[in-house]
């Protein structure tokens, strides 16, 4: 069974800016009499918005495979081979499996300027009504989503593991296209509507290497 070592750790680290508002759903256990249809995620701790990771890798992920192509059927590849997979990895369930080479952290919301959520209508975010028209019966049907504010700032924390043998610049350079291809279409739900438009900077010299 060949083994692998690892060679070192590239900590990229950086700025989400929202350029219109976010929203990444989360619970809607709690009954809010004339707040929010749909809430979002927060960390219960100290109620404030944050990314999910899963939300971020999910999403350049999907962005680098409709990019670099699917499979004949449409769905995502499998091949551990592949640019995506390389990057991202792949469960097949069988030898093939490969572990992702990128980590990515939960984004904190920055609040070292918690003035710009001053005139929010909720705790650092605000309530967006929308209406949905029936097409026949031209019945209207308002919801209201919450929104983190255009403007709102949140803390980008990746890693990216490289083993030896591989090909770090490919690696680096899928990673450099996932957040290209984020920042032109958009994070979370509703994009079609306007939502989840983001600029993406990284810290100069992708952070700090590790070597171990």
């Amino acid at each position: 069974m060949a083994t692998i070592k690892l060679k070192k750790k590239i900590i990229y680290t950086g700025t989400i800016t929202l350029k219109t508002g976010l929203h990444i759903g989360g619970t809607n256990a709690a009954l809010n009499i004339g707040g929010p249809d749909k809430f979002v995620v927060r960390n219960p701790i100290n109620n404030v918005p944050y990314i999910p990771g899963s939300s971020l890798k999910g999403k350049m992920r999907a962005l680098v495979e409709i990019t670099k192509g699917c499979t004949s059927d449409g769905k995502a590849s499998n091949d551990p081979k592949s640019v995506s997979g390389e990057l991202f990895g792949v469960a097949t369930g069988g030898n093939d499996n490969r572990p992702s080479r990128l980590i990515v952290r939960d984004a904190e919301l920055d609040l070292s300027k918690p003035e710009m959520f001053d005139n929010t209508d909720l705790p650092y975010t605000e309530s967006k009504t929308e209406v949905a028209i029936d097409r026949v019966t031209a019945k209207a049907n308002p919801r209201t989503f919450e929104r983190v504010p255009a403007g709102a700032r949140f803390k980008l924390n990746m890693v990216l593991n490289i083993f030896e043998g591989e090909d770090e610049q490919r690696l680096k350079e899928t990673l450099q296209l996932a957040i290209r291809l984020l920042q032109d279409d958009y994070l979370g739900g509703h994009g079609s509507r306007g939502y989840g438009q983001v600029e993406i900077k990284l810290d100069p010299q992708e952070g700090r290497t590790e070597t171990y």
